[in-house]
Order: C-alpha cells, then structure tokens, then sequence
C-alpha cells in the first residue's frame, strides 16, 4: 500500500500521521509539499491537521488553494479515497469535497482534550475494523471545530447515511452536554457520497499506541490499510 501525507504550511500533525501510518502500512508513506503540482501514486491521500497558512482568512480556506489539491482533488474524483483530519477536514470542505463548512468552537475557546465518539457507519475503508454504534475515546484539539451545514445538507447527510461519527456520552448517548463544539447534530465526521472521502475533526493518529495511553485510533489505520491492500 502506497500512502502520501500532504503538508502545508502550519501542518503540525503530518508527523504524527506519517508514524500511524507506517505502524500500520509497514512502509513510509511519501510526504507532499503543498507546492508540488504532482502526487506520487497513492491508494491513500491524508490531510493533516495543523494551521495551515495560520489560519488567516478561514481555516483551510488558503490551504485548499494550494498547487497540490487540484491534484487531490481530481484523485479524489476518480475515487482514491482522502482522509482530512481537524485542519485537513477544514480544507476538504473549503476544497468543495465535503459539504457545510467548520466554523468558530460555540464556546469561541480553543479546546484540546479527549471526547466520546460513536460510530455512526463502519462499511468504509476508514471504519470497517469498528463496530456500528461503538464508542471510541479520541483527542481533539482545535477552535474552529463546530460543524455548520443547511437544513437540506443535514437531511442529505442523514438520508444517504454520510455521518461518520458523533459526539457523544460515554454509553453512546447523543447530547448537548457531549458536544464540545456546537456541531449540528453533534457530528464529528462526514463521508462523501461514495465514503471514500472522509473528514473528521478528532485525531486518530494521537491514539494509536499504548504510549500514547489509548489505540482507539489504530483500528481506523488498520481499517483502511486491510482494504486497500
């Protein structure tokens, strides 16, 4: 399996992105500056999170105007599946990929700490090794993280079942109290319409090891490495 992480500058995951994937491909993925017009061949493109271009403008915004994402772009239009996770979510909805838009946390804090997820979908590449409805522990840590989309959007994204993940309760429950950002609908993930283009704003990569103090995360790289092998 060949992977490229891409990075901008501000990226400040795309370390930590290329490690989980090595642990789980056996192999370096290639890392991409933002600049190059070209991707290597990739059965996987990853969006790291960061703040690319110092968030100026919105997040994401300038990112998504990068040389290197009318590559992705066009990938991901021919169906190679693209993980963007926290920034990397924000660029794939300024990139036109994902529908709705990240904007500014409720509270108008930064927040960094662990949440509760529950797994709306698994048959993916990116969730398949979760099971429906299971409650994982990932990190977050971002200030524009509150999911924004029209009511039409939210219909859509519910009907063609497109919500990867929600925040939630640590026994599953969806509520207000678990929602660290304001999200519609407490939505932590969205696919596209074939789920081979996911965003998310938790960080899988950060718990991927016991070190780490938790894997919950693996089982996405695992996930995805086993079906595009």
């Amino acid at each position: 399996m060949k992977a490229s992480v891409i990075v901008f500058p501000g990226s400040n995951c795309d370390r930590d992105a290329a490690v989980a994937l090595e642990a789980a491909m056996g192999s370096t993925p290639k890392m991409v500056w933002h600049g190059d017009s070209e991707l290597p061949d990739s059965d996987l493109i990853l969006l790291p999170g960061g703040f690319s271009y110092g968030d100026y403008l919105r997040s994401g915004a300038m990112a998504a105007h990068s040389p290197i994402m009318r590559e992705v772009v066009r990938r991901a239009n021919f169906g190679t599946p693209v993980l963007g996770i926290c920034n990397g979510f924000q660029v794939l909805t300024e990139a036109g990929l994902l529908p709705g838009i990240l904007m500014r946390n409720s509270t108008l804090r930064f927040i960094c700490k662990d949440v509760r997820l529950r797994v709306e979908r698994n048959n993916t590449p990116f969730a398949a090794q979760y099971e429906e409805g299971q409650v994982v522990r990932l990190p977050i840590a971002h200030k524009d993280g509150c999911y924004f989309a029209d009511a039409a959007t939210l219909y859509l994204l519910e009907s063609e079942n497109r919500i990867a993940f929600r925040y939630c309760e640590d026994d599953g429950a969806v509520t207000g109290a678990a929602n660290p950002n304001g999200s519609s609908g407490n939505i932590a993930g969205i696919y596209n319409e074939t789920g081979k283009v996911l965003g998310m704003m938790p960080h899988p990569e950060r718990l991927v090891d016991p070190a780490l103090s938790g894997t919950d995360g693996a089982k996405m790289f695992s996930s995805f490495v086993e079906a595009l092998h």
